[in-house]
């Protein structure tokens, strides 16, 4: 994505993401009624999951892995929607709304301050020059991770229960 950051923060989270996902929410009556549907968007939202995250390993422009892991989240929410566990995936929409956002602002004063180098291989040592940005990078990134008594660990681990327990080979396979 070319736009400054502030403004790829806004795209994400108010229509990249939000759009999506909230729409095959909003038409789950629909989706009920056709469980191949269903089955296709669970095999999708599992590989798109896993070749996001994949991609997002390999980039080095600040942005991109951001945008990546995104739409790996994205593939989360979907695969949810796939098992029938829409409310999960509204739970986790929420939660990845609010952690990105800090994601993508914390990376806009990262290049700001780094004069426009969006390049993560030219970054080091970015806690002595701007530690009230790198704490909050820190505690989004931990949030997206999923690690415990953060909002991300609640809803992905949500998600990973709900296809582990659903007892089909779509749900075993994106588990």
């Amino acid at each position: 994505m070319e736009g400054p950051t502030p403004v790829s923060a806004l795209i994400h989270a108010a229509t990249l993401v939000t759009a999506g996902v909230f729409l095959i929410i909003r038409c789950s009556p629909i989706f009920e009624f056709a469980p191949i549907v269903l089955f296709i968007v669970l095999i999708l939202g599992g590989l798109t999951a896993f070749f996001s995250a994949t991609v997002a390993v390999t980039q080095n422009d600040i942005k991109k892995v951001i945008a990546y892991s995104t739409c790996s989240q994205l593939g989360y929410m979907v695969f949810s929607c796939g098992l029938s566990s829409y409310h999960v995936s509204m739970f986790h929409l929420i939660n990845h709304a609010f952690f990105k956002a800090l994601l993508f602002l914390g990376a806009g004063s990262v290049i700001h301050s780094m004069s426009g180098e969006q390049d993560i291989r030219k970054y080091g040592r970015l806690v002595n020059l701007i530690p009230y940005t790198y704490s909050l990078i820190l505690i989004g990134f931990v949030a997206l991770s999923g690690l415990p008594f953060l909002s991300g660990f609640y809803s992905k681990d949500m998600i990973l229960e709900v296809a582990f327990v659903t007892y089909t080979i779509g749900g075993l396979f994106v588990y």
